[in-house]
């Protein structure tokens, strides 16, 4: 249903403005994916236009673009729903100048091809492993899946598909990834919010975790 794509891209420039850059990634028996480079972006639907005061110039995000032309299929079901299913894309933000971020391109390409290569339904509060830095020197090597709605709204489609939701991702060091498995995403995100933790500094330490 590559005609939901036009209207996913449209919905994000709405939000984060024009894309200063852009890139495709296909693997091997999927659909093509593109991530989207946003710089400056400010925060909430119609940003920045329509929310000056809380733009953000120092701020840039990388949004794929691709994901949701399939429904994520349950990975139990027989015979996926051609139709009907959650559909996403994925954002992350960071901020820009710090370190090489750009290179965050093939880990969120995999990431959104992981439910047409492995199966899976990325939906909030999941833990995903890319397998590797997100960027040269990150000490990230995982994301936790975000709330969806408080950065770009969700986008509706007609009946029967259900709507696109665009799902942040906040990057996670290893020991945040393994406390997070056994305390669980809202523990984690309290942890950081007690801590005041910048989760969009590209080269910040682990929260504490004792």
């Amino acid at each position: 249903m590559a005609d939901v794509l036009p209207l996913v891209e449209a919905r994000l420039r709405s939000a984060l403005g024009t894309p200063d850059a852009r890139a495709a990634v296909t693997f091997l028996g999927t659909d093509r994916v593109e991530v989207l480079r946003f710089r400056g972006a400010g925060e909430g639907p119609g940003a920045p236009e329509a929310d000056i005061v809380r733009y953000e110039a120092d701020i840039v995000r990388y949004a794929t673009l691709g994901m949701s032309a399939q429904p994520m299929a349950d990975p139990t079901a027989l015979v996926a729903d051609p139709v009907k299913g959650p559909r996403a894309e994925l954002i992350i933000s960071v901020r820009s100048g710090l370190a090489d971020t750009d290179q965050v391109l093939r880990p969120l390409a995999v990431l959104a091809a992981s439910p047409q290569v492995e199966g899976v339904i990325v939906a909030p509060g999941a833990s995903l492993d890319v397998g590797g830095p997100l960027w040269p020197g990150a000490p990230f090597t995982a994301v936790l899946v975000a709330e969806p709605g408080g950065l770009v709204e969700d986008l509706e489609l007609d009946e029967p598909r259900d709507p696109v939701r665009f799902l942040p991702l906040l990057p996670m060091t290893p020991n945040e990834a393994a406390w997070k498995r056994v305390h669980g995403a809202g523990a984690l995100q309290e942890r950081w919010l007690t801590y005041g933790t910048d989760l969009r500094d590209p080269l910040r330490g682990a929260v504490p975790l004792g």
